[in-house]
């Protein structure tokens, strides 16, 4: 079970760090990914992180503003997130996975979101 936290009102240009603490599975063995869906728009990937944490994909739109980490003796991965605008708006998750790539079909384990709403 995966469950993110940290999402809220935030102001444009502020940061925030997602988290994402997996209570069951083989979190260390785990690719990572956090994916976000903003109101009637399809999930779209943010980031992923490969088990041991060494392999990072962003997204390139993104990859200057947002960094994915994880820390594997917390079974935690993390969504740090700078200079947020207004359309980075959406509802966050992150999932679980064992093959390292950007599409939702490899991922198998899914938290229930988080909303990160921002605000000028």
């Amino acid at each position: 079970q995966l469950v993110e936290s940290g999402g809220g009102l935030v102001q444009s240009g502020d940061s925030v760090t997602l988290s994402c603490v997996a209570t069951s599975g083989d979190f260390s063995s785990d690719v990572m990914a956090w994916f976000r869906r903003t109101p009637g728009q399809e999930l779209e990937f943010v980031a992923t992180i490969s088990a041991s944490g060494r392999l990072r994909l962003p997204t390139e739109s993104m990859k200057s503003r947002f960094t994915i980490s994880r820390d594997n003796t917390k079974n935690t991965v993390y969504l740090r997130m700078d200079s947020l605008k207004l359309e980075d708006t959406a509802v966050y998750y992150c999932a679980a996975g064992r093959t390292f790539g950007r599409l939702p079909e490899q991922y198998f384990g899914w938290g229930q979101g988080t909303q990160v709403t921002v605000i000028s």
